[in-house]
């Protein structure tokens, strides 16, 4: 692999196209994972397109060569997902006509995957791309007064689990309350057992220094998780029908105060304006540094199946 033959997208050296079509993705792996290594240390993405067929079972090898690292569990879970095996999981698994806005994944977490990939094994009919953007422009994009006070206040997320978002048992991967109290516990997030199920208070970071590039993120889902991110109708409703305190999942500053929706649209209207999409053709392999790219999913048309694996976790120290 020449890391000289990266083409480029959208100002981005990221697209690297595999010159033997013929070649076994996993001996393609074994061969290149240091230049790899290099390329996501220095960019922090790479779209690895040309292969044949990249066997799904075999994705989590390959992954894990190309990665640098043993894949990890989907913990702390805030979507619905479909685990394959080898810890592969179909991408969020969300109704179509819904777009998935820009985030790093588990950044609503105190801990999260330095590094994420993707396999699309089928791509839509239409649309179903997976957008990326850069959390470095994010953070210089976002006015200095927004970014301060999340900066000052931090974040707090509140869910409450129940069959109408995801229930505890598929968050936590467990039916033991027990199990639940002890993760809860040793993560810093204040459970509480309520008539309706469980509730849970976290507070966490808005920005982050990359442990290995010094550079200033916006490393959040402040606007994923808030109410305001529903459709206005359908929110209505459910305030109307658990109240806000009831409601799936919600956020606020870390000292308890609401955030502004005005304010979250700046956020969503920063992403939006620096995303940038590529099409994604059948065995694109895409790889991210997670803390340093976010990503989300495009509404589509047909059908569409796209693969993800998270390596190397990541966590600051707990207050």
């Amino acid at each position: 692999m020449d890391a000289e033959k990266l083409e480029s997208f959208n100002g981005i050296d990221m697209v690297y196209h595999v010159e033997n079509k013929e070649v076994s993705p996993l001996d393609w792996a074994k061969e290149n994972q240091e230049e790899v290594k290099t390329i996501l240390e220095k960019t922090g993405i790479l779209l690895i397109r040309g292969f044949n067929e990249v066997n799904e079972n075999d994705f989590g090898g390959i992954l894990s060569l190309l990665l640098g690292a043993e894949l990890i569990d989907y913990t702390f879970r805030s979507t619905p997902r479909t685990e394959l095996g080898n810890k592969i999981f179909t991408a969020t698994e969300y109704h179509q006509t819904e777009w998935i806005p820009q985030h790093n994944e588990n950044s609503y977490s105190n801990k999260w995957p330095s590094k994420i990939g993707f396999l699309c094994k089928v791509k839509a009919d239409k649309m179903g791309n997976t957008p990326i953007s850069d959390s470095r422009i994010a953070y210089n994009e976002i006015p200095a007064e927004i970014r301060e006070e999340f900066e000052r206040k931090k974040i707090m997320y509140v869910r409450n689990y129940s069959n109408i978002d995801l229930p505890w048992e598929e968050v936590f991967q467990t039916h033991d309350k027990n199990e639940v109290e002890a993760y809860c516990k040793a993560n810093n997030i204040l459970a509480e057992w309520t008539p309706n199920g469980l509730r849970t208070k976290q507070i966490n970071q808005a920005t982050l220094v990359h442990p290995d590039t010094n550079d200033k993120l916006w490393f959040n889902q402040a606007h994923l998780f808030h109410v305001s991110n529903l459709d206005s109708e359908l929110r209505e409703d459910l305030i109307a029908i658990l109240g806000e305190d009831n409601l799936p999942r919600n956020t606020y500053f870390g000292d308890g105060s609401p955030i502004d929706p005005k304010v979250l649209d700046v956020i969503r209207e920063v992403y939006d304006k620096t995303k940038i999409s590529f099409d994604w053709q059948e065995n694109d392999l895409l790889l991210l540094d997670n803390m340093l790219y976010t990503h989300g999913r495009e509404p589509f048309e047909g059908k569409r199946k796209v693969l993800v694996g998270m390596a190397k976790e990541y966590s600051l120290p707990l207050n």
